[in-house]
């Protein structure tokens, strides 16, 4: 159940559930709830002269007022941006539960999208940022956000505590960091297919996130590291759960998918872990996906049949 509510004066009405789905655009025009089936029972409160809990975090991408108190998080940040709980030399016990979602280049719009959906999806949240203070003020305490070298293995080891599945929205990470150890599923939003169809100064223009891209995907098929990586269409910035979708060989090439829809879907891809490696292309088409799990099974048991490319 989640309640909304804009001050400790209110009304609250019935307990309604609702379809949704987050509109993600951190630097687009609205955040919209549509076409996605979640089940989430949403209390609403009606506050006096207070604009929506939705309405305030649009406020805060589009550089409206700040938001550090956002959905009752603390402020727990000192001058420079540090958190005063975080503790450097804190040993972490091998056996501790892992259950979080950390997410890579969480500050950039594809990786809000996916914090945002993971939020929706009721996933404890990690996330990889350069600007701790504007992560705490854009999502409060539903992210543990970091900020550090993911090329110092003491701060990986403790951006890595607790951690399950790692999400990767953009190319880079895999290639750049040592070892991810303890990770059980790594899951890889790859713009390979739309990279290497590019010509002329386009593909240019793509050399060095096309290098980036192939260099993931070996490294990720290499790991030992049960992983998924989904091979989009052209990540379009279009409204998403518009559209259905196409899994066809070839759609990423050839297709586009709403930049909101690939975040879903990378999401979506936490239901199903693979014992080795999965990868699968999607693109917006005609196809409604009413269980995630069962379609990421089925596209698994097609791929196995086929050389991956």
């Amino acid at each position: 159940m989640v309640l909304v509510c804009a001050s400790s004066t209110f009304s609250l009405t019935n307990s309604v559930p609702f379809t949704c789905q987050i509109s993600t655009t951190p630097f687009g025009s609205s955040f919209l709830f549509n076409n996605r089936v979640t089940n989430v029972s949403v209390s609403v409160c009606h506050a006096k002269k207070k604009i929506g809990f939705f309405d305030r975090i649009l406020d805060y991408i589009e550089g409206g007022p700040k938001l550090r108190k956002w959905y009752g998080a603390p402020g727990l940040l000192e001058k420079d941006g540090t958190s005063t709980s975080d503790d450097a030399t804190e040993d972490y016990p091998e056996d501790e539960v892992r259950d979080a979602v950390l997410v890579t280049d969480g500050d950039s719009e594809m990786g809000q999208m996916v914090i945002l959906s993971l939020i929706v999806n009721k996933s404890r949240v990690k996330a990889l940022v350069k600007d701790k203070r504007v992560a705490l003020e854009a999502f409060g305490s539903y992210v543990e956000s970091m900020v550090g070298d993911t090329g110092d293995g003491q701060f990986l080891k403790k951006a890595l505590r607790g951690v399950s599945t790692i999400i990767c929205p953009n190319e880079g990470f895999i290639s750049s960091v040592g070892s991810l150890q303890g990770v059980k599923h790594v899951i890889l939003l790859s713009q390979l297919s739309v990279y290497s169809g590019k010509i002329g100064i386009q593909s240019m223009m793509k050399s060095n996130a096309k290098k980036l891209a192939e260099q993931d995907e070996s490294v990720l098929s290499s790991s030992g590291i049960p992983y998924t990586i989904i091979r989009t269409g052209e990540l379009q910035d279009t409204p998403g759960g518009k559209q259905g979708f196409t899994f066809d060989k070839g759609c990423a090439g050839s297709g586009s998918i709403s930049k909101e829809d690939a975040a879903f879907v990378c999401v979506k891809a936490l239901e199903f872990v693979p014992q080795t490696g999965f990868i699968f292309e999607v693109a917006n088409g005609e196809n409604k996906v009413s269980d995630w799990k069962e379609c990421l099974a089925a596209l698994m048991e097609k791929s196995s049949q086929q050389p991956l490319q």
